[in-house]
């Protein structure tokens, strides 16, 4: 899958780049027909401990999943939204197969 990440305000290291790239590449065999995808990073300014967000866009026939996910890391975030884009892969390939 061809992705295209970006890290607002700040620059992703190339580790996290590679982690979430081979992690959303996981992504393909709940539903093969996904056709690309943004990831946005961003550090929110709060005292918080979780002040990273991840947002994720997947381009998919039909329409897009998008995901927004906060987390005290930016992996623990990205696998909270590989969670739940794997969660909505799963319904909207069991609506396809019904039809």
């Amino acid at each position: 899958m061809k992705l295209q990440i970006q890290s607002i305000h700040f620059d992703a290291d190339v580790k996290l780049i590679d982690f979430i790239q081979k992690k959303l590449d996981k992504l393909d065999t709940f539903y093969d027909r996904i056709v690309a995808g943004e990831v946005f990073l961003k550090l929110e300014k709060n005292e918080e401990k979780a002040n990273k967000i991840v947002q994720v866009k997947l381009n998919i026939p039909g329409n897009d999943l998008i995901v927004k996910e906060q987390g005290a890391s930016f992996e623990e975030a990205v696998d909270a939204a590989y969670e739940n884009l794997k969660r909505q892969l799963q319904k909207t390939k069991e609506k396809m197969q019904a039809h």
